[in-house]
C-alpha cells in the first residue's frame, strides 16, 4: 500500500500497522473482519461503554433522547465493536443502531446486549448512578453488518445523532473526505455527531491506525478540507473556515475518559447545517 503523501512510515510499527500495511486500501474491510475472524480484536476492545459519553449525556442536555414532539432519537454508532456504546446509548432511552463490517463481530454484540440488558452493568451510568431510563425507559438497540460507506447498509435511514469514537481514526486518511461526506448525508438537518477525539497524542507524521486526529475534525467538518493534516515540513493548506457542513456546538475536554486516551482526548459535537 503506497503511503499518503507527506506521512512517513516510521520505524517500530505496531501489529495494527503491521496488519494493515500489507493491504490496499480498497481490500481494509476484509482486513477489519479478519483480525474479529482471528480473535485480535483485543487491539482495540476497551471492554466498556465510554465514560465521557456517559457524562455528556448525564450532564449536559444537548444529548435529551427525546425530541420536542416526543419521538425517541435515532443514533447510529458505526464501527461499534462490541456493543458497548449501543447497549449504554439505549440504556439511557435512544434507539441505537450499532453497524459493524464483521459478521462475528455483529454476533458478540448482538449476544453482549441481548445479557446487558437483562442485567445492566454499573458501568452503564455515571459515578452518581444516574441515568434517563426510570424518565423515558429503554430505548431500542438494532446490530447491522455493513459498510459504512454504502448506501445500502443502512437502507437510506436518517439519524439525530451520530457517535464516532475509533472510526475516523481507524480509516485511511485517504478515506476522511468521504467520511464527513457520509455523516452529512446520514444526519438530519440539525443532527448532532458527537466525536471522542483519538488519538490526539500522536504526531501528525505518524502512520497507522489509529492514524492521528489532532485538528482533524475541525478541518473535515467546519473548513470543509480533505482532513489531511500535514507535518509542518509541508506547506499548510489555506483554511476554509464555514467551508465545511458543520458548526462546533462543544469542545470539552472530559473528565473521564478511556486509559489511553486520558488526559488529551477531547469530546466535540458538531451540528449539521
Amino acid at each position: 500500500m503506497a503511503d499518503t503523501p507527506g506521512i512517513p512510515n516510521p520505524p517500530g510499527k505496531t501489529r495494527l500497522v503491521q496488519h494493515f500495511e500489507k493491504s490496499e486500501i480498497e481490500d481494509h474491510n476484509e482486513a477489519w473482519a479478519n483480525l474479529w475472524d482471528t480473535n485480535n480484536d483485543d487491539m482495540w476492545d476497551r471492554g466498556r461503554p465510554s465514560p465521557a459519553l456517559i457524562d455528556l449525556i448525564e450532564k449536559d442536555d444537548i444529548l435529551n433522547p427525546i425530541t420536542a414532539e416526543g419521538r425517541r432519537k435515532k443514533v447510529l454508532v458505526p464501527g461499534c465493536g462490541k456493543g458497548y456504546d449501543v447497549v449504554m446509548l439505549a440504556l439511557h432511552g435512544f434507539d441505537v443502531v450499532g453497524l459493524e463490517i464483521s459478521s462475528k463481530g455483529i454476533s458478540i454484540a448482538e449476544e453482549y446486549s441481548r445479557k446487558e440488558f437483562l442485567d445492566p452493568q454499573t458501568y452503564n451510568s455515571g459515578p452518581s448512578g444516574s441515568s434517563n431510563t426510570g424518565l423515558v425507559g429503554r430505548g431500542s438497540v438494532t446490530f447491522i453488518q455493513g459498510d459504512f460507506f454504502k448506501g445500502d447498509s443502512l437502507s437510506g435511514e436518517k439519524f439525530d445523532i451520530i457517535y464516532d469514537y475509533t472510526f475516523l481514526c481507524a480509516i485511511h486518511p485517504r478515506m476522511r473526505a468521504q467520511w464527513a461526506t457520509r455523516m452529512a448525508d446520514l444526519l438530519i438537518t440539525g443532527g448532532l455527531l458527537v466525536c471522542l477525539e483519538f488519538p490526539l497524542f500522536k504526531d501528525p507524521g505518524a502512520i497507522g491506525p489509529p492514524w492521528p486526529l489532532q485538528g482533524v475534525h475541525w478541518d473535515l467538518l467546519v473548513e470543509g478540507g480533505d482532513g489531511i493534516v500535514y507535518p509542518s515540513t509541508t506547506p499548510e493548506k489555506v483554511p476554509r473556515v464555514g467551508g465545511g457542513g458543520f458548526e462546533r456546538l462543544r469542545y470539552i475536554k472530559p473528565e473521564r475518559s478511556y486509559e489511553s486516551g486520558r488526559g488529551t482526548d477531547m469530546l466535540s459535537v458538531y451540528v449539521r447545517k
